[in-house]
């Protein structure tokens, strides 16, 4: 198969005109995948006040959430994890929440080694705190 678009409702919905992940030949490309939730678009641990400035928020909820978002969609895609070549990581807080984000990373990616980028970013698209985009291989 030349040329694939890819869409799962195991993943929270994207925010415009793009697909969770298109194939091309042997190669999967995941748009920017954050850490809501598929089945409302909530954000897990988010806390926010009554102007929708963030109280709180949980980077180890949601850096489970955003793999197992990316999971959904690699599986959708017929892919997987340990098909995984290339991550780049966009955190809004780089210097409180590498730590935690890093070792959780570690366990999920251990036995995968799959080329990584993180960089910081002032801000997503919705109040999340990370997002991946992931290239991975189909086959």
């Amino acid at each position: 198969m030349a040329d694939q678009i890819i869409n799962t409702p195991n993943a929270a919905s994207p925010l415009g005109s793009y697909p969770h992940a298109r194939r091309v030949g042997n190669l999967l490309f995941l748009s920017g995948i954050g850490s809501r939730r598929a089945e409302d678009n909530s954000i897990p641990g988010l806390e926010l006040d009554a102007n929708g400035n963030k109280i709180k928020y949980d980077i180890a909820a949601e850096c489970q959430q955003v793999f197992a978002n990316v999971k959904a969609v690699l599986e959708a895609s017929g892919s997987s994890w340990e098909k995984i070549v290339d991550v780049t990581v966009y955190l809004t807080n780089m210097k409180d929440d590498f730590p935690i984000y890093n070792t959780i990373y570690a366990s999920y990616f251990k036995d995968v080694q799959a080329c990584r980028t993180t960089v910081e970013v002032k801000s997503l698209p919705t109040p999340i705190a990370i997002e991946l985009k992931v290239i991975a291989s189909i086959g």
